[in-house]
């Protein structure tokens, strides 16, 4: 079967590589994100997936959009049966959507219809959700509502973080694509409709989501630390400075009656006092500083007046 594979980030590489590994797909041809400038230097840098393909010694386009009519004759040159997307970057039309006779799978990091959008898998654990999971659907031209052929559910860690959570499903989501093209091309597997009405959706973050309010339940924000991994990260402001808080552990039964953002006087620990219950926090990076654990950075306060975080 000749198959194209949209997709740009390191995760989307897996399920890539898996189609290449397997005798009965034949990878024509990728399609990925152009490359962007990266670094202190702002050089520009190749997407992952563009390197995996290089690899592969499979072609590739980088269109700066889909609605480029090259893009459409490129990828109707290569003549695919099918095409599957994983975490490509845009939305794909009509135009697109009908070049495969087969159409596009699509591997998605949730249990759909919940957390259709960009961040599922953030979406999970900012919620604090006990499962999650992977979905393959065939792609139609509203986002994350095609039929589903393939789904799988996982226990949602407590100490789950986004990054690796994610690298976790789209291995487990490859391995499902690679027996789901195989049914629907034999017409053994059917697609089946997703319920709208019980659809909910994650949005693209900014860095401001990553903003911590103090007021909020320790146990929200210590699900941020996990969630925003890497980016935009759990932020918050030490002394009129940036300050990222990379993991923490809640504890939601303290009682104080110091103001939420306080760092409290407790020997043995950087806690702080929250909405409801304390945040203990485990490894920060103040500003200008590599991520350090986080009692060393209270010791390093050199036993100065409790002060308060953003602030």
């Amino acid at each position: 079967m000749r198959v194209i594979f949209l997709g740009t980030p390191e995760y989307a590489a897996i399920p890539l590589r898996a189609l290449a590994s397997d005798p009965r797909y034949q990878l024509v041809g990728v399609v990925t994100q152009p490359d962007r400038p990266s670094g202190r230097g702002r050089a520009p840098e190749p997407p992952p997936v563009k390197r995996a393909a290089a690899e592969l010694g499979v072609p590739v386009i980088q269109p700066e959009t889909l609605r480029d009519p090259a893009a459409a004759e490129q990828i109707a040159a290569w003549r695919p049966d099918a095409g599957v997307v994983a975490a490509y970057g845009e939305i794909l039309r009509k135009h697109v959507l009908s070049l495969p006779p087969l159409g596009y799978l699509n591997i998605h990091p949730s249990l759909l219809p919940r957390y259709r959008g960009p961040t599922p898998v953030h979406a999970a654990i900012l919620n604090g959700d006990a499962e999650t999971g992977v979905t393959v659907m065939l792609l139609d031209a509203k986002m994350d509502s095609g039929p589903i052929l393939a789904q799988q559910r996982v226990p949602l860690p407590p100490d789950a973080r986004n990054l690796p959570l994610t690298h976790q499903l789209f291995e487990l989501g490859s391995q499902l694509l690679l027996g789901a093209l195989a049914g629907f091309a034999a017409g053994s597997l059917a697609p089946a409709p997703q319920d709208d009405a019980q659809a909910s959706y994650c949005k693209m973050l900014q860095k401001s989501d990553g903003a911590i309010d103090w007021s909020a339940p320790a146990e929200q924000i210590e699900r941020m630390t996990r969630a925003y991994d890497p980016w935009p990260g759990a932020q918050t402001n030490w002394g009129g400075q940036p300050f990222k808080v990379i993991a923490a552990r809640a504890e939601p039964g303290w009682r104080g009656a110091e103001p939420p953002g306080t760092l409290l006087a407790r020997a043995g620990a950087a806690m702080v006092a929250c909405g409801a219950g304390a945040l203990e926090l485990l490894i920060v990076q103040p500003a200008g500083k590599r991520p350090l654990d986080a009692q060393a950075w209270r010791n390093g306060l050199r036993g100065a007046a409790p002060a308060r975080f953003g602030e």
